[in-house]
């Protein structure tokens, strides 16, 4: 039976509209994003042989293109729809953390990086530029390494800082691995860079590890 036969409390886009997106299990989500279903199947039914077929929500995702668009039902076009959602979603969070004061939104602050960086197959090292009264001035990806590693330059980061006439920073990095834990090395360079950038006056406020669904803080941990 087609979706547009089932009661109308049932209906994904009608349940959306009366209660709001969370109340949708993650199949009904993508069944409204899928929109139609494939013979036999109906987008509600598709939806939940995806999620099985690539083992949940995320994998999907985070599927890339060839993967993607070898499962039945999807496609180039479903691809790009996908990928500028997700894209759509980064700026909107990107346009929250702008308007205000990036420390009274922590957890924005963790979304964001979080979007940024969670998904990334190598380690990137990158900085939340502040004014003075730490409103965000921008996000930038510094360094790049290889899938445990990034070489981090606090020379290049001052130099960025004072051209942003930045009065403080929030660092971030991740691990592919999928864990948050802070390495040594990372409280090292972090350190390094707290005493290159407070020559400047300009302040570290926090340095972030983005895991597999966990942020880690260093100031949380009262390493700052």
């Amino acid at each position: 039976m087609g979706i547009s036969h089932w009661p109308e409390g049932e209906r994904p886009r009608e349940k959306l509209i009366h209660l709001g997106p969370q109340a949708l299990s993650d199949a009904e989500l993508l069944a409204i994003f899928l929109r139609v279903g494939v013979k036999g199947r109906s987008a509600v039914d598709l939806a939940r042989d995806l999620l099985s077929e690539f083992d949940g929500l995320r994998p999907l995702l985070e599927a890339d293109r060839g993967t993607f668009c070898r499962a039945h039902g999807l496609g180039d076009a479903k691809y790009v729809q996908l990928q500028a959602a997700l894209e759509l979603s980064r700026r909107h969070l990107e346009t929250l953390l702008m308007r205000g004061d990036a420390l009274n939104s922590p957890a924005m602050v963790r979304r964001f990086l979080s979007a940024h960086l969670r998904d990334l197959g190598h380690e990137v090292f990158a900085a939340l530029f502040l004014d003075s009264q730490h409103r965000v001035l921008r996000f930038e990806k510094l360094f790049t390494g290889t899938l445990d590693a990034a070489a981090v330059y606090p020379r290049e980061v001052a130099r960025r800082a004072l051209a942003l006439n930045a009065g403080a920073i929030i660092f971030a990095h991740n691990h592919p691995s999928g864990v948050a834990e802070p390495s040594d090395a990372d409280r090292r360079i972090t350190t390094r860079l707290v005493e290159a950038l407070g020559l400047f006056d300009i302040r570290v406020l926090d340095h972030f590890v983005v895991g597999d669904g966990e942020v880690t803080s260093f100031a949380e941990r009262g390493w700052l």
